[in-house]
């Protein structure tokens, strides 16, 4: 129970690496306020507010309503976010400002929000949600790697900036992972079957990430067990980031 007393909120958690995110967290003893667009599918144990990432005064606007509820705030996991099909030509620049005023910027309004608060915690954490596409470059990915990317510098920055405040600062790097928004390109695939198999293969231990893996990372990133661990970025890829296996 290393997360009892504590307040967290989540990003994204109504659903998927959010909501798995959320459970874990809980199960470690904290109270969690679920934060999104849509939070009408989030567990019935968590605060459900509504808020969306790109606009600064939703933002604001949910992170008092947490406070006022529980009465601090200690852990923020900055991992709503959305994706992006396609090569640097194929997403013009009202799509390329969308993902970043939601994958990138999206985080700086929740931390920027919080940060009165996480200054008063004994045991501040920040976990943001980067990916595998921040460190290898995959193909059709060009916009969301570069989105991703700028999560895993920004992580950095903010770890220097506010380690002599208490707050530690670090991302995790999932693979791909077995979440609904996966599932939506894999149904959109001509071929679902062979895609999902062209997945699993290029990860190194032969399957998708399971949301709960990405979890138990960020519980482990977030815990107060880890207080000499900040600016760092843990990969859950199933070794894709740094193994070079030779065909099986």
């Amino acid at each position: 129970m290393e997360f009892e007393g504590l307040v967290a909120v989540v990003t994204g958690g109504a659903s998927g690496i959010g909501a798995a995110i959320a459970a874990r967290l809980a199960e470690g003893g904290a109270s969690v306020a679920m934060l999104d667009r849509d939070p009408s599918g989030a567990d019935e144990r968590h605060l459900a507010v509504t808020a969306d990432v790109s606009d600064d005064a939703s933002v604001r606007a949910a992170i008092a309503a947490v406070v006022e509820r529980f009465g601090r705030l200690d852990i923020v996991v900055n991992n709503a976010g959305i994706g992006a099909q396609g090569t640097i030509a194929d997403n013009d620049d009202d799509e390329w400002h969308r993902v970043f005023d939601i994958n990138v910027i999206g985080m700086a309004r929740v931390t920027r929000a919080a940060l009165p608060h996480l200054r008063e915690s004994p045991a501040a954490a920040i976990v943001n949600t980067s990916s595998i596409a921040a460190t290898a470059g995959l193909p059709q990915r060009a916009l969301y790697s570069a989105s991703k990317g700028a999560v895993l510098s920004l992580t950095r920055a903010m770890a220097a900036d506010h380690l002599r405040e208490g707050i530690r600062v670090n991302c995790v790097n999932p693979g791909t992972a077995d979440t609904p928004w996966v599932a939506r390109l894999l149904d959109s695939a001509p071929d679902p079957v062979a895609e999902r198999a062209a997945l699993n293969a290029r990860q190194p231990h032969g399957r998708l990430v399971s949301a709960a893996e990405v979890a138990d990372a960020v519980a482990y990133l977030a815990s107060p067990r880890s207080g000499s661990t900040t600016g760092a970025s843990l990969a859950v890829d199933g070794g894709m980031q740094n193994l070079r296996l030779r065909p099986a």
